[in-house]
């Protein structure tokens, strides 16, 4: 079973998101985990919402620090965000792979309730098809 993290600057919508994602549909190939360079400090309810609707299993996700991860080995590190992938990440042990999937945040959309749950919906539809193709 391969291990993945997934990198974002706040860990509360992309690398959460990714981490549900990952750990659903790769079951038995990959076992993901998500950290923030700089960590919100909560999981953007939308996040979670934009699971269900799309009958993914969120889990318990918590916003926390890329530093928390820092001797641990992985496999695959996947930056979500333009901004931590240009950030210096702290080592990690091993010989991972470092892969990009470069995904609007949606937590800055603005308009109606409609357009914010689109907003997230889009960026989950990306980062499964990022998956989908690149890891499954």
């Amino acid at each position: 079973m391969q291990k993945v993290l997934v990198l974002c600057t706040g860990n509360s919508c992309r690398s959460v998101m990714a981490e549900a994602l990952i750990n659903q549909l790769g079951k038995g190939k990959y076992v993901a985990t998500s950290a923030g360079s700089s960590p919100a400090g909560y999981v953007h309810p939308e996040s979670i919402a934009a699971l269900e609707r799309h009958g993914i299993d969120a889990g318990e996700p918590r916003s926390k620090s890329w530093d928390e991860f820092a001797g641990d080995s992985f496999d695959l590190v996947i930056t979500v965000c333009d901004q931590a992938a240009s950030e210096s990440c702290p080592m990690f042990p091993g010989g991972y792979q470092k892969l990009h999937w470069s995904t609007p945040d949606p937590a800055k959309a603005e308009g109606s309730d409609e357009v914010i749950r689109q907003a997230f919906d889009d960026a989950l539809q990306m980062l499964k098809s990022r998956i989908e193709n690149e890891l499954l």
